[in-house]
């Protein structure tokens, strides 16, 4: 068995031609242009890199997009005032403070100074605790595992009733991701550095994603043959026939897992081109609620 590889490029494809559809609708018929701004502390290049992308996207859909590049050395309070300041403008509809600050800030303070209705990262302790809890919707879900959720929805595999094993436990992909599959009735088993007999839990695994941070870290052997695998991970290794020395790879070892999966996503061009589509969503949904057309 050789693994259909899960296409998260096609797929993202697919929902930003709706995006920007539904931005052409907002412009014309209600005067309403999305606005997303984009906090930046520092200059880690990672940080400004991930920014770009997003600003960009914004750009090709139409979208304005509000860049705030703050030094490294702002204080706690002159960040909060800014950040409380976009949270007062009626142009921007959606706030997303780049992660990691540096060490002197208080990440969980300047993410609970973003207004629910405009957290599009799903960050805020309030849509996070929405979604931990049944029968309570989060205005905003966490980008990355939604798109994941997208991705192992294309495949057509039915979640209800399948066991799903989520390799990690981050507050950004691990726990929502758990909580997404929960809600749509899978049978969740969280996995962490102090889980034992790990691979064993693995094989158990209708549905694996891995989001441990761990080069190349689960292997084909533990996957259950069909099992839909969706890699999270972004890793460096050197790469000699790479023109930059070095290439990515995932938390999954590629080669032998797919030759055993049904479906598998592929690292790049898996779950990073998703993350940044269910961000552009979650900004659109935020303007469509602040015009009243949806709840």
């Amino acid at each position: 068995m050789t693994a259909t590889l899960i296409d998260g490029k096609a797929v993202a494809a697919d929902l930003k031609q709706k995006i920007q559809e539904n931005v052409t609708y907002l412009k014309s018929e209600y005067g309403v242009t999305p606005g997303l701004a984009t906090v930046l502390v520092g200059e880690r290049p990672d940080s400004k890199a991930y920014v770009a992308s997003k600003q960009k996207a914004c750009a090709e859909l139409g979208m304005n997009s509000y860049g705030l590049p703050l030094p490294a050395d702002i204080s706690q309070h002159e960040l909060l005032t800014q950040v409380q300041a976009l949270a007062r403008d009626s142009n921007v509809h959606g706030i997303l403070v780049q992660l990691p600050l540096p060490e002197h800030l208080d990440a969980e303070t300047i993410l609970g100074a973003i207004p629910i209705e405009k957290d599009v990262d799903g960050f805020s302790p309030l849509n996070v605790g929405r979604l931990s809890m049944k029968n309570r919707e989060p205005l905003f879900v966490p980008c990355t595992p939604l798109g994941c959720l997208r991705l192992i929805e294309s495949t057509g595999t039915q979640i209800e009733g399948a066991r799903a094993v989520v390799l990690g436990r981050s507050n950004i992909v691990g726990l929502p991701m758990a909580f997404l599959l929960l809600h749509r009735n899978a049978t969740i088993t969280i996995c962490h550095s102090r889980t034992r007999d790990l691979p064993d839990l693995v094989r158990q695994a209708d549905i694996v994603v891995a989001a441990i941070g761990k080069t190349r870290f689960v292997q084909g052997s533990w996957i259950k043959p069909g099992a839909v695998v969706i890699d999270v991970g972004i890793n460096e290794i050197p790469d000699a026939t790479k023109k930059s020395g070095k290439r990515l790879v995932g938390d999954v070892d590629f080669d032998s897992a797919q030759a055993v999966a049904g479906f598998i996503t592929p690292v790049p061009g898996g779950v990073g081109p998703m993350t940044i589509a269910m961000l552009m969503q979650n900004t659109l949904t935020a303007a469509q609620r602040a015009a009243g057309l949806i709840k």
